[in-house]
């Protein structure tokens, strides 16, 4: 049959691409702290909205950093909240708090969270702007190890691991598996100069390249994209310019979703940028991913209408094979995050996987999601 012609096709393909990043992960070096002097002084900026029972967290994480208060400064910056967060940020002696309603007042923006780390970054003074949000938390280490990197490599973008700390939830088992295989892509991606993820949760860059590509002018229409979108502007002012920083250190750990309709808010917003990059070979990616998935699913919903039961077979080796060389890509991954020991769950989470890649793919082409409480189209 032509669909299972097809769909075997695109998955060699995928395992094709997933050896590739394999091979580009395992070429990312591990940074090593050593003894520095910090002499670079660091903004760190964090959008909130309505993170009163989170922030605290961070910001306890933050104020236990091991690199000297005298090099860093940290700005919140409160996105019309309706609870304590502004109030809880300002008890920090360290934290500037700025509220967002100053800057912008009544006027209804497309993008909140962008116009938020714009205001930090226009109202502070660091060389090296960091960005993370209200719901993670840093190692102590997290600062330091990100300055002595930049002292030694001097990029203008840093790309750096973020984890989803699950419990023992079935959905929020599934974050962690799902948001570690994207974040071995970015580092994997990276490596190879291919630039086509990073994360806002942990992202560094130097107030000369966001100034140098006008900030996030031009995609300021845009909800999402405050991380991958403006790092694909800055790559193409400085090519050479975007580093991965792989090291236990800097691993920020960020809260999970608790729920079905919130992964599905959350993943839809991920997806509702996907034509909006320039660089073709990252639309290519994203096509193969899709269509491989899209396929997956047909097929046995065909054998279950047509009664052919042999397709459904075909589909189960289809689906092994999937599996395997994603494992085989995941494991080094898993290891460096220290998350092997919920590997057992990954095949069983393949159908899953499968459905929510169309549904939220299709959706944030053509649909509209929830976040933070306000609809976006």
């Amino acid at each position: 049959m032509i669909l299972t012609l097809v769909t075997t096709f695109l998955l060699i393909l995928y395992g094709i691409l997933l050896v590739y990043y394999r091979v580009g992960w395992m070429q990312v070096p591990d940074f090593v702290l050593r003894e520095q002097s910090p002499e670079l002084f660091i903004s760190v900026i964090i959008p909130a909205r309505n993170e009163a029972r989170s922030l605290p967290v961070l910001l306890d994480s933050l104020e236990n950093q091991t690199y000297s208060k005298k090099y860093f400064q940290v700005l919140v910056i409160d996105d019309y909240s309706t609870d304590k967060t502004a109030a809880i940020a300002s008890d920090y002696s360290f934290v500037t708090c700025l509220s967002l309603r100053d800057f912008v007042g009544t006027t209804d923006i497309n993008s909140y969270k962008k116009k938020a780390i714009e205001t930090g970054i226009e109202n502070s003074v660091g060389e090296l702007i960091v960005t993370t949000d209200a719901d993670c938390y840093a190692e102590p280490e997290w600062l330091e190890t990100i300055a002595a990197f930049y002292n030694m490599h001097r990029p203008e973008l840093i790309v750096m691991p973020v984890s989803v700390n699950c419990s023992a939830r079935p959905i929020e088992i599934f974050q962690s598996l799902d948001f570690m295989s994207l974040q071995g892509i970015t580092a994997a991606a990276v490596q190879k100069k291919v630039h086509s993820m990073c994360n806002g949760a942990n992202l560094a860059y130097t107030r000369k390249a966001f100034e140098a590509v006008n900030g996030f002018k031009n995609i300021d229409n845009i909800a999402s994209g405050d991380d991958m979108l403006l790092m694909h502007k800055i790559a193409l002012q400085y090519p050479n310019g975007i580093h991965y920083l792989k090291s236990a250190n800097v691993i920020i750990q960020t809260a999970p979703v608790h729920s079905i309709k919130e992964f599905f808010n959350q993943r839809i917003r991920w997806a509702s940028k996907a034509d909006k990059y320039d660089d073709k070979r990252i639309f290519a990616v994203l096509f193969l991913v899709y269509f491989l998935n899209v396929t997956l699913l047909i097929i046995p919903l065909l054998s279950i209408f047509s009664g052919g039961w042999s397709m459904i077979r075909y589909w189960l080796l289809l689906m092994a094979a999937k599996t395997i060389v994603e494992l085989i890509f995941l494991f080094p991954v898993a290891g460096f995050f220290n998350k092997r020991p919920l590997l057992w769950a990954f095949p069983l989470a393949q159908p899953f996987h499968i459905i929510y890649t169309v549904i939220a793919g299709w959706l944030g082409k053509f649909g509209s999601y929830k976040w933070k409480e306000r609809k976006v189209k």
